[in-house]
């Protein structure tokens, strides 16, 4: 589990396809406290860390992750969110955050405003899994490259963060252009709800 709260923005640099399989290795600034078997958050992917040395590490993205994930879309040098699983023993400060991606989404449009930045995103809407919590809603929370985001701006098939200066710069929000591809996790709280809500 997870929080949103992107710890840094690991560099890729190695990729390897193995069948169905690609292997991913990165570099971080805490890559001498990962072990392995630990599992660290990609982009808002939760993947099991399988082998360290020195200064990089890799993990394993399968074939669903990469069908449902942009992360079979990564190139060396790219920047990838990261965050290690959350302390029970500290603050929440972003939301609840699993890890498990649900789609991706496009970006339709950046805009500077006075200083930060606004994103709109937008993703293949389905009314059937809207029903069950897969959407957003204003002023919720939504998990975008794995970092925990208030919606503005929430409509059926899209919606818009704000984006300070700190997180633009900190994580790969910089790289983001009109047309990237981002990975999307609607809020676990609201799936609950809403299935809950089919039993009444």
């Amino acid at each position: 589990m997870f929080s949103g709260i992107v710890e840094d923005a690991a560099t890729v640099v190695g990729l390897d396809r193995d069948k169905g399989n690609l292997h991913i290795t990165l570099g971080c600034s805490f890559t001498g406290e990962l072990k392995i078997d630990q599992s660290v958050s990609h982009n808002g992917v939760c993947l099991t860390v399988v082998k360290t040395d020195d200064k990089i590490y890799t993990v394993t993205a399968i074939r669903e992750t990469l069908e449902k994930s942009n992360l079979g879309l990564l190139r060396i040098g790219d920047k990838v969110n990261l965050e290690r699983s959350m302390m029970m023993n500290g603050r929440l400060d972003g939301h609840i955050v699993q890890g498990h991606v649900d789609q991706t989404a496009r970006c339709l449009k950046v805009k500077e405003v006075d200083g930060s930045w606004y994103f709109t995103f937008q993703y293949d809407f389905n009314k059937e899994m809207a029903k069950d919590g897969y959407m957003t809603v204003e002023k919720g929370s939504v998990t975008v490259n794995g970092v925990s985001l208030t919606v503005v701006n929430s409509k059926d098939d899209r919606f818009s963060v704000a984006i300070i200066p700190y997180t633009y710069e900190f994580t790969n929000f910089h790289q983001i252009k009109e047309g990237s591809i981002v990975n999307i996790e609607f809020d676990i709280l609201g799936k609950y709800i809403s299935k809950m809500m089919t039993f009444k």
